[in-house]
C-alpha cells in the first residue's frame, strides 16, 4: 500500500470555456508551474492510447493558454512488430490534430520482439555456463518492465538531452491513478534522473497532467475534442492500447487483439517462443491459450500442447533445487556439498534435455569447482568495489 500521491492544483486547461465543453483540467504543482512558467521544453510521451491522447491535448491546452513559448513535441518509442498498426498512425494524426512536433525513436539494438528472443539467448547461455540455478524466462513482468524501462523510458530520455542541452525538460504522460493500484500512488510530479546528464548539462521532471481523470473522462474529453482515437477500441473492442500482446492485458483484450488480422504474424512468433523456451508469456497463461486454432495453425498447436507438458516437467525438476542455493544477490554465497552437487548436476542433465539446450557442468566435481570459481569471482569483484569506494572517499577528503 502506498500513502496518498502529493498531488497538485487542478487548473482548468482553457480560460474561455465553450457551454457545455468538457473540461476537467490539468494536474499542477509548485515545480512544473515554475518551470512551464520559464518556458521549459516539453515532451509529451504518446503510445496511440487513449491516456495519452487526453494527455497531450489537455497539455497543449493548457500551453497555450498560459502564453508557454517554450518548445513542445510529441515523442513516441516504437516497438517494432509488437506495436499495432494504427499506434504510429493515431499519433501522426494527435500531431496534425494539434500542430505538434512528433518524434518517433526506436531502440538500436532491435524491436521489442527482437529484445525478447535475445533474453532468451541469454538465459539459455547463462544456465549453460552456471551463472543461474534456474532457466529465466524471456519475457518482460509486472514486476520486470523491461519492456517499458528500456525501451521506451531510456530511448526517449537519450533522445531528450540530445534535442535540449542545457535545459530542464518536463516530460508528460498520460498516467491516471485509476488504472491500478500501483498507479494509485502516482504524484503531480517527480524527478526524472535519466533526464539528468552532467554532461548535457540537462535534467527533468516527470509530470502525471491528468493522474486525476477517470477513464470515462478520457472518453469524453477525446470525443469533445472531436478527436478519433486507436481503432483499437471502437473496431476490435480493446479496453487499453499498448502491444499488440501486453504482459499487463487481460484474457479479454488478448482476445480482442486477436481479432485483427494485422497482429497475427507476430502473435505466432510469440507463441513459438513459448513453445521454444516452455515459459507461458503471463506467467500461467499461455498466449496460445487465447488464440483461435486457425491462427496458429495445426503444427504450432500441437507443439503449443507438448511445450506446456515440458513446462509442467521442467517446474517439478527446478523444485528439487535445494533453497539455499537459488539465486539471490551476490550468487554464489555458500558451497554445496558433495551430495548436493550430484542432485545439481542430475536436475541440470534432466533441464537440458526436457528444453533441448545444451549445458556443461553436469557432474559434481566440474559442479564444485565452479562454485569455487564464482565465489572467487565474486570475492575479487568485491574487493575492487571497496577500493573503489575509498578512493573516492579519499578525494571527497
Amino acid at each position: 500500500m502506498c500513502g496518498m500521491p502529493k498531488s497538485g492544483e487542478i487548473i482548468p486547461t482553457i480560460r474561455i470555456r465553450r457551454p457545455g465543453r468538457v473540461d476537467l483540467g490539468v494536474e499542477l504543482d509548485d515545480q512544473v508551474r515554475a518551470l512551464l512558467a520559464t518556458d521549459a521544453p516539453v515532451a509529451i510521451g504518446v503510445s496511440g492510447g487513449k491516456d495519452s491522447c487526453a494527455a497531450a491535448i489537455a497539455v497543449c491546452e493548457h500551453l497555450d493558454a498560459i502564453g508557454h513559448a517554450g518548445p513542445r513535441i510529441l515523442i513516441h518509442s516504437d516497438l517494432g512488430r509488437v506495436e499495432w498498426r494504427d499506434s504510429l498512425s493515431t499519433c501522426q494524426r494527435l500531431a496534425k490534430h494539434l500542430g505538434v512536433e512528433l518524434v518517433v525513436v526506436r531502440r538500436g539494438a532491435g524491436d521489442m520482439m527482437d529484445r525478447w528472443m535475445a533474453r532468451w539467448r541469454s538465459s539459455k547461455q547463462r544456465y549453460a555456463e552456471l551463472r543461474c540455478m534456474k532457466l529465466i524466462l524471456p519475457w518482460s513482468t509486472p514486476a520486470m518492465r523491461f519492456c517499458t524501462s528500456e525501451m521506451k523510458s531510456a530511448v526517449i530520455a537519450s533522445w531528450l538531452v540530445r534535442r535540449f542541452p542545457g535545459k530542464t525538460i518536463v516530460s508528460a504522460a498520460g498516467i491516471r491513478r485509476q488504472e491500478s493500484d500501483r498507479r494509485s500512488c502516482a504524484d503531480t510530479t517527480k524527478t526524472n534522473v535519466r533526464l539528468a546528464r552532467k554532461s548535457r548539462g540537462t535534467s527533468g521532471v516527470d509530470w502525471n497532467p491528468i493522474a486525476h481523470w477517470s477513464e470515462d473522462d478520457v472518453f469524453a474529453f477525446a470525443a469533445d475534442r472531436a478527436f478519433s482515437l486507436h481503432e483499437g477500441y471502437g473496431r476490435y473492442g480493446m479496453r487499453r492500447i499498448s502491444c499488440v500482446n501486453c504482459i499487463m492485458a487481460d484474457e479479454a483484450d488478448l482476445r480482442s487483439s486477436s481479432k485483427c488480422s494485422d497482429n497475427h504474424a507476430v502473435t505466432r512468433e510469440m507463441v513459438e517462443l513459448e513453445v521454444t523456451s516452455t515459459f507461458a508469456f503471463q506467467g500461467s497463461r499461455w498466449l496460445g491459450d487465447v488464440q483461435d486454432p486457425a491462427i496458429l495453425g495445426e503444427d504450432l498447436c500441437a507443439r503449443l500442447a507438448k511445450a506446456k507438458e515440458r513446462a509442467r516437467r521442467r517446474q517439478a525438476v527446478e523444485s528439487r533445487i535445494p533453497r539455499h542455493l537459488l539465486y539471490t544477490k551476490g550468487w554464489p554465497t555458500v558451497m554445496p556439498t558433495r551430495a548436493e552437487a550430484e542432485a545439481i548436476a542430475e536436475i541440470r542433465r534432466e533441464i537440458a534435455a526436457i528444453v533441448d539446450i545444451e549445458v556443461g557442468y553436469t557432474n559434481a566435481d566440474t559442479i564444485l569447482a565452479r562454485f569455487a570459481e564464482l565465489m572467487a569471482e565474486n570475492e575479487r569483484r568485491g574487493a575492487a568495489k571497496a577500493t573503489k569506494t575509498a578512493r573516492r572517499a579519499a578525494r571527497v577528503r
